[in-house]
């Protein structure tokens, strides 16, 4: 079974691409939380297991991260895209 990991700096509307933020800006969102993402991931179809205690690489302090259960017919930035635009229906 493929996972993807998947953390809040992806999406995060504060950070640069350089920084970490994978999806441009119009579909980024301002702190994202990982209970969001996992919510959104639900959404697209997708199982996820929420790690708490995760960091991701580019941050200093620990966000968390999602752990994308069964993606193996899809690539990591399509899944990314997919999930940015759950996060922003989500926030309305």
């Amino acid at each position: 079974m493929v996972e993807n990991v998947v953390y809040p700096a992806y999406f995060d509307a504060e950070l640069s691409r350089s920084e970490g933020r994978r999806v441009p800006t119009d579909l980024a969102v301002e702190a994202p939380t990982v209970d969001e993402i996992a919510k959104a991931v639900q959404q697209v179809g997708y199982d996820a297991v929420v790690e708490r205690d995760a960091a991701y690489s580019r941050e200093f302090e620990a966000r968390g991260s999602v752990v994308v259960k069964g993606t193996e017919d899809t690539a990591k930035n399509d899944l990314v895209q997919a999930i940015a635009a759950y996060l922003g229906v989500l926030r309305e």
